[in-house]
């Protein structure tokens, strides 16, 4: 990539080699910013380097302590624009409260839709995503958002392992994510097959059936998050009683919170291929082998050249579907 001039790409708390790796391949260092947290609770969040006139990429994913991530961002946008930045571009790779994109029952809020007021007041110009949720929540923004899907990413992972397209089978956890799955699927020339359950209360789940021919198979579960691991632990089990060989899951977001790492030790599950979107922590390592991780910093970093670059994003939409085969 061609050195870009006045643009400036900030690492906040929650993804520091993330995004040195990312400016590592852009050929700029990382934005001098400094992040503080006061014994009240308070945070502060100073730039340490002229911004002004520049375009200016944030990345911070808002993940446990959630609302803590989130005032960071918020508080450097209003630092940048209080500091004449040109544009100010929000990357959040997870994009915490994405599940409350509905009033699923009344007097519930849209929380996705206020943190996007949030941003817009802010003084955000952009935001880019990595596996939305839900695609819909592009609509609550009032300017330019980009979702940046990692089905490339999780394609070229199996390529690599010249994997029997006889021998697999892509499977959705569930009906909502069956254009995932789908998707996947066709990068791959693989059957798909779909568990059909639901959910009786929270964290709760009820798997009913097997849609598809899974017996014999290795079963390739593709969903965007992993949080209690509940529900892809209950899907594993079903598809090993169905009669399925091997059990592997690409997952975007690994969340991973309570007991979610020890259920996963425990199931059927052999690899959990997951995404930097959320670094892992330490301690996960020690109690299971079973996570491999791939990096998103090539996808932000394409992202990032052709926004700061102003070349179309189509071009980098169709570099990123051309899967290596």
């Amino acid at each position: 990539m061609e050195r870009l001039n006045k643009t400036v790409v900030f690492s906040l708390t929650s993804n520091v080699n993330l995004v040195n790796n990312v400016c590592k391949q852009l050929g700029i260092e990382p934005g001098k910013v400094e992040v503080k947290h006061f014994s009240d609770g308070e945070t502060m969040v100073e730039i340490e380097e002229s911004v002004r006139g520049k375009k200016v990429f944030i990345v911070q994913s808002t993940f446990e302590p959630v609302n803590d991530k989130l005032m960071e961002i918020l508080i450097a946008i209003d630092a940048l624009k209080r500091a004449s930045a040109g544009e100010i571009t929000a990357i959040i790779p997870y994009f915490g409260y994405a599940r409350q994109d509905r009033k699923a029952r009344q007097r519930q809020p849209i929380t996705a839709k206020l943190v996007a007021n949030l941003l817009t007041v802010a003084g955000a110009n952009r935001v880019v995503t990595v596996d939305l949720h839900t695609t819909q929540i592009q609509g609550f923004f009032d300017f330019p958002s980009d979702d940046i899907p990692t089905t490339s990413m999780f394609a070229n992972y199996f390529f690599s392992k010249k994997i029997n397209p006889d021998e697999y089978v892509v499977v959705s956890p569930d009906h909502g994510g069956t254009t995932r799955a789908r998707y996947l699927a066709e990068a791959l020339g693989l059957p798909m097959a779909v568990i059909d359950k639901r959910r009786p209360r929270p964290n709760v789940v009820e798997v009913c059936n097997v849609i598809g021919d899974i017996k014999g198979k290795n079963c390739i579960i593709v969903d965007d998050i992993c949080d209690t691991a509940g529900s892809l632990c209950a899907g594993a089990k079903i598809l090993k009683d169905n009669g399925a060989n091997r059990i592997m899951c690409c997952i975007t977001h690994p969340v991973l919170s309570g007991r979610a790492v020890e259920l996963i030790e425990e199931s059927p599950i052999e690899k959990m291929i997951v995404t930097d979107t959320i670094p892992l922590r330490e301690r996960y390592l020690t109690i299971t082998k079973k996570f491999e991780v791939i990096s998103i910093a090539d996808l932000l970093s394409k992202w990032i050249y052709a926004i700061a670059s102003e070349r179309p994003l189509t071009e980098v939409y169709t570099e990123l579907m051309a899967h290596k085969k």
